[in-house]
């Protein structure tokens, strides 16, 4: 195994890290920016207020994006996998 390859699959793996991650942490940053808009517009600072939006809509995104998420790691993992007799010889 090569230094490219290495290079290769880490590569791969970042990048779908990055596209699984994307989703969720799109969403509850959105959430978050629209609740600390509101709370600083309504001069009122609870924690929970902040807390509790970005957790439905983390479970919302997770709910419908779920699925998809699942099958893009069971591909990569997949190909992974399936890619190690190649690697080793």
């Amino acid at each position: 195994m090569d230094p490219q390859q290495v290079f290769t699959f880490g590569q791969q793996g970042l990048y779908m890290l990055m596209l699984v991650a994307a989703p969720v942490l799109l969403t509850v940053l959105v959430v978050g920016v629209v609740v600390s808009v509101i709370q600083a517009a309504t001069q009122i600072n609870e924690a929970t207020l902040s807390f509790v939006p970005k957790v439905v809509a983390a479970i919302l995104v997770l709910a419908v994006a779920g699925p998809w998420m699942m099958t893009e790691l069971v591909d990569y993992i997949q190909r992974t996998l399936q890619a190690i007799p190649s690697v080793v010889v």
